[in-house]
């Protein structure tokens, strides 16, 4: 079974830096200051308080199912082994996707700080974009290590994320700290924003439509319930202040970035990375190399907390018997999930391959994925509260609610929030391949009776009391 030795910090640690990733660093100038300060940190604020509502549903079922899977198991006791395909499958999308997206941003950094090194060995053009051999060979270095970190073991992972979020966040309040006390908040290029802008509330639904992607993260304390080596209901509190640590950080990084860049510089796309442009304005080439310390522990953060979230979810999903047995397999000697880190791996390898212009377009169904995966969890906390106290439970209907919204925000044609149709097709072709799990393991799982499902999926027996759950360690 699965090792009990992530402590608090870890946690912590895990949380935030899946949450603080790359866009932390690059939406600044590609998004959020297009929209407006006002308008962002409007939108900002209201995403992390409705991901504050929706983390109640987590709070609630995280303490009756500490077990891994998160929302594919809370969803099961709810609605059933069908609706926890859908949940999981949808939900592994969206944490799958950010791992190359992450690694893909290490080339963002050579570029800034060393133009041209790694533009060897052109292979084509995509989408606009040149693929180049040199900035695929970083991206899947990075892959490769910290998959293989990961089956190395969840500790020695553990110990590269807190120090990478030390880093990230340090670096980033000692940036603002130094640029206030230089220039103050009243300069010429942040008042080129604010002097101009008005609340927009077509630009605040759509930055708040990218919510669940700008704050996945924090559910990833669900899928390694099983490793927690405190109370599971503890992991409730350090989840809320992993919500409002992203968003601070997102909101500081905008104003810093501010100080640098003048309006009509950033609508008219002068610069390529306004935030690396802030940092050497102020600072020179040393800032610059903080701020690639503080991106590159955000980059690794991102991928490092997403390679152990996808990788819990597909094996409690083997375990449940609805995913092959594969990715059930566990490392003999480190006990993780092996298998299921070198599938994340595996998908992971594909995307440096179509460049970065393509790669945005799985933002948006990261969004998407983690949506399901809210609606999900609101939708069970309510009916499962329901059954056990007979009352209504409030964050259950809310976080509902904001789901539902996010969905149609970026499913309805015709508004700015919405999917781009190569993000449809993304999410299409991914909901198929889910399909036909669910054809082939539709004859399969009817060999299981409820009782044994609850075992291997919930961690409980018959009557309800949470069990060990061995699984078979193989190489």
């Amino acid at each position: 079974m699965l090792k009990k030795e992530i402590n608090k910090l870890d946690i912590l640690s895990l949380a935030i830096g899946a949450i603080i990733g790359w866009g932390a660093f690059v939406l600044p100038g590609d998004l959020f200051l297009k929209a407006g300060i006002f308008n962002s940190t409007i939108a900002i604020v209201a995403g992390a308080l409705i991901m504050v509502g929706i983390e109640k549903n987590y709070g609630y079922l995280l303490k009756k199912f500490p077990v891994a899977g998160g929302e594919y198991a809370f969803t099961y006791d709810a609605f059933g082994w069908k609706h926890a395909l859908a949940c999981g499958w949808f939900l592994a999308l969206a944490y799958i996707s950010i791992v190359p997206l992450n690694a893909t941003a290490l080339a963002l950094v050579a570029k800034f700080t060393m133009p041209g090194i790694l533009e060897v060995g052109h292979l084509y053009s995509i989408a606009g974009s040149d693929i180049y051999l040199g900035e695929v060979a970083v991206a899947v270095s990075a892959l490769c290590l910290f998959g293989y970190l990961n089956i190395k073991g969840i500790k020695l992972a553990s110990q590269l994320q807190k120090i990478m979020v030390l880093l990230l966040v340090g670096i980033v309040f000692l940036f603002l700290s130094l640029v206030i006390a230089k220039v103050g908040i009243i300069n010429p290029n942040t008042m080129s924003f604010l002097g101009s802008e008005t609340i927009s509330f077509p630009k605040i639904l759509k930055i708040l439509s990218i919510a669940p992607m700008l704050f996945v993260g924090f559910d990833c304390i669900p899928q390694v319930a099983e490793e927690l080596d405190f109370e599971a209901k503890e992991a409730s509190r350090l989840a809320i202040i992993s919500i409002l640590v992203g968003g601070l950080v997102y909101i500081l990084i905008i104003l810093f970035t501010s100080f640098g860049v003048t309006r009509e510089e950033i609508m008219n796309g002068q610069i390529s990375w306004a935030t690396g442009h802030t940092t050497e304005y102020y600072f020179g080439k040393i800032g610059i190399i903080l701020l690639i310390i503080a991106l590159t522990s955000a980059i690794v953060a991102g991928i490092n907390g997403f390679y152990m979230a996808a990788s819990r979810l597909l094996f409690a999903m083997s375990r449940g018997k609805i995913l092959p047995e594969f990715f059930g397999v566990l490392d003999k000697k480190y006990h993780t999930p092996k298998n299921a880190i070198l599938f994340t791996l595996g998908i992971s390898l594909i995307a440096p391959w179509f460049g970065r212009n393509v790669l945005l377009w799985i933002v948006g169904t990261s969004s998407v994925g983690a949506s399901i995966g809210y609606l999900y969890t609101s939708l069970s906390s309510y009916k499962l509260y329901k059954e056990e106290y007979g009352k209504v439970f409030i964050p259950g209907i809310f976080g509902s609610i904001s789901g539902i919204i996010f969905l149609i925000l970026l499913l309805v044609p015709g508004s700015d929030s919405s999917l781009s149709l190569p993000s449809i097709i993304v999410l299409v072709v991914w909901g198929i391949i889910g399909l036909s799990f669910y054809k082939f393991y539709d004859l399969k799982v009817v060999h299981y009776t409820k009782e044994e499902l609850d075992e291997l999926i919930l961690n409980r027996d018959s009557e309800g009391n949470i069990i060990g759950i061995e699984v078979n360690a193989v190489l």
